[in-house]
């Protein structure tokens, strides 16, 4: 794939709408860490996340935010990033727990209302070990 300095290198890039980008953008930063990487105009900013990408969008008013989607991100420690987050402000759904399927997660809100899920692997699990299905195993393969 051909590289472009202004496109994020991460093959897949979630895009969030805000209504205040540079407030939006700062606390990101802030609380969880991420770091500009482009902004275009004052409509729109790509965040660098670990190896990933998110680009921010500005919308010219507030929308509800749909409830049953988040953005999933994968962090070194999640504790340390919980008490980041925490700190500045975050709404916590849901503390740091440590899963069976090897994955210490913590869940929380963003300024304008968006899910987040920060991961930490901590094991190599075996999924077959905790009711997973790996691919061909059982599990969906039908493509779109």
């Amino acid at each position: 794939m051909l590289s472009n300095r202004s496109m994020p290198e991460a093959g897949v890039i979630p895009v969030l709408a805000y209504s205040n980008l540079r407030e939006a953008a700062d606390w990101l930063c802030l609380a969880f860490g991420f770091s500009p990487s482009l902004w275009i105009g004052d409509h729109r900013v790509q965040l660098e996340a670990g190896n990933g990408a998110i680009v921010l969008t500005r919308i010219a008013q507030p929308m509800p935010v749909t409830r049953g989607q988040s953005i999933m991100v994968r962090v070194e420690d999640a504790d340390s990033h919980y008490e980041r987050a925490r700190s500045a402000g975050a709404e916590i759904i849901d503390a740091p727990v440590t899963y069976p399927y090897g994955e210490r997660q913590y869940s929380c809100r963003d300024i304008e209302g968006h899910a987040w899920t920060f991961s930490q692997s901590i094991a190599d699990v075996d999924p077959k070990t905790w009711g997973g299905s790996p691919s061909g195993a059982g599990g969906s393969t039908t493509s779109l």
